[in-house]
């Protein structure tokens, strides 16, 4: 099922029904979008593009705080886990225990989500970079 791959997959899929249409492959927004990140990233001299490396591979590994608090969260709420099912599931409180539960998991889910894909763009940013300043010299 297509619906369960990847967007590498789709995306190939893409470019495969692209050539089967003998259409070009410069009129995808994907690659339109590489080419316009490209261009730009051309026009920067090397020494300012150097350090918007260094800050790339900063961002791609400062965003590790998303991985903390999917790692310890849980840890944390089992330390509380016996006042927290006393305090929620307790007194009536059955639809807020439900309510705190699927926000939580929604939650966690969203930033683990966001955490992926920013430290996708800036891999995909790094790579690009590095091949500009590799052709400059």
């Amino acid at each position: 099922m297509i619906v369960f791959r990847g967007d590498a997959h789709k995306f190939y899929i893409k470019l495969k029904k692209t050539c089967e249409r003998n259409h070009s492959f410069n009129k995808i927004e994907e690659i339109k979008e590489v080419t316009d990140i490209q261009r730009f990233y051309l026009t920067i001299d090397s020494d300012t593009l150097e350090k918007i490396l260094y800050r790339m591979i900063k961002e791609k590994n400062g965003s590790g705080i998303i991985p903390i608090l999917v790692s310890t969260g849980p840890w944390l709420l089992f330390l509380f886990s016996a006042q927290l099912q006393e305090f929620i599931f307790s007194n009536g409180m059955l639809p807020w225990g439900v309510v705190f539960v699927v926000s939580y998991i929604l939650i966690l889910t969203m930033s683990v989500i966001l955490h992926f894909r920013e430290r996708a763009w800036a891999s995909f940013h790094i790579a690009i970079i590095k091949d500009i300043l590799e052709n400059k010299t």
